[in-house]
């Protein structure tokens, strides 16, 4: 059993960064694949970025890259999303996912011009 909770979100300015954590407990977390997804209001759920176990390996979609950065520190059992240069379209409910098995309650970013 895992449990995440994320938080970390907030309302910012085109441009502006956001850093959101996700904390979790239970001996899975440190060994298990984290992501980040998305939901906007009226779509469905986006893949955003997920770290493997040891924090080697990154991955993120097109639309975020090159402006967002995966870590974790398993030590803390946390994993980061940096957000830097946010756009209107990265406004949604970010949600922390172990393994796309376990899930956080979200936290809201919204990016106003």
């Amino acid at each position: 059993q895992v449990e995440l909770v994320e938080s970390g979100g907030g309302s910012v300015q085109t441009g502006d960064s956001l850093s959101l954590s996700c904390v979790g407990s239970g001996r899975l977390f440190s060994t298990s694949h984290v992501g980040w997804v998305r939901q906007a209001p009226g779509k469905e759920r986006e893949w955003v970025a997920s770290i493997n176990w040891d924090g080697v390996s990154t991955y993120y979609a097109d639309s975020v890259k090159g402006r967002f950065t995966i870590s974790r520190d398993n030590a803390k059992n946390t994993v980061l999303l940096q957000m830097n240069s946010l756009r209107s379209e990265d406004t949604a409910v970010y949600y922390c996912t172990a393994s796309g098995v376990y899930w956080g309650q979200g936290t809201q970013v919204t990016v106003s011009s």
